[in-house]
């Protein structure tokens, strides 16, 4: 019990640790965007920005398992359009930080996800908006922004990147393999950031994190069972229905 009161500062606190472990695993191997429902949970246990460090080194496990598990299955074309905005995004996340309350972080974070949404929701309506957005030359770069934005400032990029890779109409396996990659080069790469720039991972942030890695292992082996039997068909609705729920969840936290 001592052991559990040095690590959390109450009971709350280690429940949604737990949930949310279990959550990532889920998402990381499959149910991407279901984790973003996390995020408020952790904000209210740890705080908006003090939680990113407690998550960011559960990310990056779980990352690591899902790029051995889906190591074969990516479309590198897509990720190689994605990751140069998003590494810009790092920092225009840094720079916001300057002048923006950390209270405030939640509802950019929201923002970034419903404009995704929208554009989502343009390009569901009508046969061919979506190959028509994936020619222009803004398109990918604009969402690696706003992913590389609301992943540093909130762990929250997964509902982005969701609305992206729909966009682009990837096989279920595809799509999986195609975000466990992504998700792990740009969750690497923010380590440093969040460390020596926010100062928001620690000896004690990285102990809370360890805490959640078999509940991490749980939720992903969740992940795969379910991907495996979701139809190709269901596993899109599932990744829509997913990004709406994460959404409204950030904007119930206001």
């Amino acid at each position: 019990m001592q052991y559990f009161s040095e690590l959390f500062a109450s009971s709350q606190q280690m429940w949604s640790l737990i949930l949310c472990a279990v959550l990532i695993g889920m998402s990381k191997t499959g149910l991407q965007g279901i984790n973003t429902i996390s995020i408020p949970l952790m904000a209210i246990a740890f705080g908006a920005k003090p939680s990113t460090g407690v998550i960011l080194p559960m990310l990056c496990f779980a990352d690591l398992i899902a790029v051995i598990y889906y190591r074969r299955n990516a479309s590198w074309k897509h990720i190689v359009k994605l990751l140069p905005m998003a590494i810009v995004g790092f920092f225009v996340a840094i720079f916001v930080d300057s002048f923006v309350d950390t209270s405030d972080f939640k509802i950019l974070i929201a923002i970034c996800i419903f404009i995704g949404l929208l554009v989502m929701f343009w390009t569901e309506r009508g046969a061919g908006k979506s190959e028509k957005l994936l020619r222009t030359w803004w398109y990918a770069p604009l969402f690696g922004m706003l992913g590389g934005f609301t992943t540093m400032i909130g762990n929250a990029a997964g509902p982005v990147m969701a609305v992206y890779l729909l966009s682009t109409h990837l096989p279920k396996l595809i799509f999986v393999g195609t975000n466990a990659w992504f998700f792990m080069i740009i969750n690497y790469l923010k380590i440093p950031l969040q460390a020596f720039v926010w100062d928001n991972i620690n000896v004690h942030s990285l102990s809370i994190g360890a805490f959640g890695i078999p509940f991490i292992l749980i939720g992903s082996v969740i992940g795969v069972w379910l991907v495996k039997k979701l139809p190709e068909k269901g596993y899109r609705g599932f990744i829509i229905v997913m990004t709406i729920v994460s959404t409204l969840a950030m904007f119930m936290e206001f």
